[in-house]
């Protein structure tokens, strides 16, 4: 049989010599990105490998500086605040703009870096760059409306999860800087090292006030969470940490958006469209659900459980698992796959752990995939890779019940009732984003009323959103301000006094408008 080969363009080394062309200040002799502070390129620290979800390659190194370093990064970003502050809208909207075309003419090689940092099939990496880019677009149009009464804030501090370098951290990055801010971002210790790197270096060339640095959370935080300079924290990331950094944040004079995790839930009751239902649970499956928006969990009405499975099992055996770089041919193109690999090895365990633990507390194994030989090299690292898995009636008492697997891991519960249905939809407490699929349009809205999630759709999936879209949460998924569109611009700037911002805050209660 003949084997697949890494398609031609996509060979790493390649893609690294294309990096450090296009910004060799941010790259050290050996093609090992450096970290940008007070408009230098430099400070190393002391690199660890970063290795590759996709085979194993090690890509390079992370620069992980101290606290020490990470204090000085973060009072000469803040020391940027007074001359960009004072720059003149209409001067910080071209340079923005002017960052956003470069990201545009090199969007390919952005997207191809993110496809062997975090695994993400072409198709899916490119979204994420575009995204970013059209989304800011958008507000260098919109700002002036935006900025109508309000003046820039201070330093942002940027902490995000690896999943979304472009179309999550970057996009927040230029919004952050266009409504007069400096900024500060870390770079996620899982992956996007290199996309961030090469797009903050464009930011940096287009003279927007960015700073990007790289290090063990726990030791940085003291400086990127609590350091005095910092005006505003933006978090995206666990659970875990995202409730000690509310905990450290609650009694400081400090601006604060953290999107923690929930178990987003579809619930589905009374209901027969089922052929509109597999296609929205197979996009679902978009980069093997590392996603905080994916759903998770299906609650369904139990005399609809086996029309339920004939859907259901038939999309989970349609799914591709693959290794992303590679054709059959130097000619053909990139596989269509659902998803590739996790974001590391490490995970696969983690959720393995998890399963078993829930098999052994009485849960029933309804589908467990197997990865298919000819979607990946002979002998490689398959390490980083995991088919989806199914599981009925998971107990309470396992850890999978009430926690985000962040993984292709579906639980699925099976109730009675109506009040059965909303109560295991409710399970985490809060959530980002939650489904009904229910053939009664007013029962289906009674039920979404009754859900505790940001954004509930009936019949239809939720997602993050672009441009003017609010996005939040409620309950433990979110802390602070709420963000996208003027939200996201209010946030980040000082409006008339006694302002009273949107979001989920530990004083009041969420405003009425969260749908």
């Amino acid at each position: 049989m003949k084997h697949k080969i890494v398609a031609p363009g996509l060979e790493w080394p390649r893609l690294l010599e294309q990096a450090k062309a296009l910004a060799p200040e941010a790259f050290d002799e050996d093609g090992n990105p450096l970290n940008l502070i007070h408009g230098e390129w430099g400070f190393p620290g002391h690199p660890k490998p970063f290795l590759s979800p996709v085979d194993g390659t090690i890509l390079g190194a992370y620069p992980m500086i101290d606290l020490d370093t990470a204090r000085h990064a973060v009072a000469a970003a803040a020391a940027e605040f007074g001359a960009w502050s004072m720059t003149d809208l209409s001067e910080r909207q071209q340079r923005v703009d002017a960052c956003v075309r470069l990201l545009r003419q090199h969007r390919e090689l952005i997207g191809r870096l993110l496809m062997w940092e975090i695994g993400k099939p072409y198709a899916q990496a490119m979204t994420d760059v575009d995204r970013c880019i059209s989304g800011v677009e958008w507000y260098v149009e919109q700002i002036p409306a935006m900025m109508e009464g309000r003046k820039p804030l201070g330093l942002i501090s940027n902490i995000a999860s690896w999943n979304y370098p472009l179309s999550v951290l970057v996009h927040a990055v230029l919004v952050q800087t266009l409504a007069g801010n400096p900024i500060i971002a870390k770079t996620p210790s899982d992956g996007g090292l290199f996309a961030l790197t090469v797009s903050m270096a464009l930011a940096r060339r287009c003279g927007l006030p960015v700073s990007l640095v790289s290090g063990s959370g726990g030791r940085l935080s003291e400086a990127l969470v609590r350091g005095p300079e910092v005006a505003c924290l933006a978090f995206v990331g666990g659970k875990t940490n995202g409730r000690d950094i509310a905990a450290s944040l609650y009694d400081r004079e400090k601006r604060y958006m953290l999107e923690m995790e929930g178990i987003n839930a579809y619930g589905i009751w009374q209901f027969s469209q089922w052929d509109m239902l597999a296609k929205q649970l197979r996009r679902g499956f978009d980069y093997g659900k590392q996603r905080c928006t994916a759903y998770v969990r299906f609650v369904v009405q139990r005399q609809l459980f086996p029309q339920f499975l004939d859907m259901y099992l038939p999309v989970l055996k349609s799914l591709r698992i693959g290794n992303p770089t590679l054709v059959d041919h130097p000619e053909a193109p990139l596989p269509v796959l659902d998803f590739g690999p996790l974001i590391n090895s490490r995970k696969v365990d983690e959720l393995q752990v998890l399963i078993s633990e829930a098999l052994g507390g009485g849960a029933i194994s309804l589908y467990q995939g197997a990865l298919r030989d000819e979607d990946f090299l002979p002998n490689q690292d398959i390490s980083a890779y995991m088919a989806p898995v199914s599981l009925l009636n998971v107990p309470r008492s396992a850890r999978l019940y009430h926690n985000e697997p962040f993984g292709p891991v579906d639980t699925i519960v099976v109730v009675d009732s109506v009040e059965e249905l909303i109560t295991e939809m409710n399970i985490s407490n809060g959530c980002l984003v939650a489904s009904v699929a229910c053939d009664n349009e007013r029962l289906a809205q009674q039920i979404a009323s009754e859900v505790r999630a940001f954004k509930v759709g009936i019949n239809a999936i939720r997602s993050r959103g672009d441009r003017d879209e609010a996005f939040g949460g409620i309950g433990q998924s979110w802390k602070g301000c709420f963000v996208g569109g003027k939200y996201l611009v209010q946030a980040v700037t000082v409006g008339p006094p006694g302002e009273r911002l949107y979001g989920n805050f530990p004083d009041y209660t969420l405003l009425p408008e969260k749908r």
